[in-house]
């Protein structure tokens, strides 16, 4: 019984490590070249895991891609909860705005926009990352609300999409350098709208 106990942890343990290795490799290949040119057996050659498996566990290209992604995003953006709406939102956006520091991430993301625009099947994962994303901020927001630091009528959503579409808006038009150190003065001007009026 305790053998066998040991080889189901094992084989468990084996697992997960397969699949984070998957997952790393996804999103390196996808940072680097881009989803077109993403393949299932480009990741099974860096990551060392079978096809096969990678297709058991993922039923497509794109819902690998996405699931690596969010990963990858998940361990570089905070979700700050410091107390105070400012503090919380200009450290996410802080982060947010630091992709372009990396320009092959950058182009990733601009990669995948483009890609959601064209591949419905992409555009459903893509999405659906997008929404976890906007939970975080709607997050901050609500809870500056509760705190009373936020007008108690706001529409989350809509505060929501003034932030994600001046990153995007400069990210993809480039008429304008996205910078870490815009961050606070960013949010500064968001709130300006979104307080209790006296």
């Amino acid at each position: 019984m305790g053998n066998t106990a040991g080889s189901r942890t094992g084989g468990r343990v084996r697992s997960d490590a397969a699949r984070a290795d998957v997952l790393r490799a996804s999103a390196e290949i996808l940072e680097e070249r881009g989803y077109g040119r993403m393949t299932i057996e480009g990741v099974a050659a860096r990551s060392g895991v079978a096809k096969s498996t990678i297709y058991r566990w993922w039923r497509s290209r794109a819902e690998l891609a996405m699931d690596a992604y969010a990963e990858a995003v998940a361990g570089r953006m905070p979700e700050p909860d410091t107390g105070a709406v400012e503090t919380d939102l200009a450290e996410f956006v802080t982060e947010l705005y630091r992709v372009t520091e990396f320009p092959v991430r950058a182009q990733a993301l601009r990669g995948m926009m483009a890609e959601a625009q064209l591949d419905p099947e992409f555009a459903r994962h893509f999405r659906e990352w997008v929404g976890t994303r906007r939970a975080v901020v709607a997050g901050i927001l609500a809870r500056g609300v509760d705190r009373g630091e936020l007008a108690a009528d706001i529409d989350l959503d809509r505060a929501t999409d003034h932030l994600f579409g001046l990153f995007w808006y400069r990210l993809l038009v480039e008429h304008s350098a996205v910078r870490p150190d815009q961050a606070a003065g960013d949010i500064a001007q968001l709130l300006t709208g979104l307080r209790p009026r006296a």
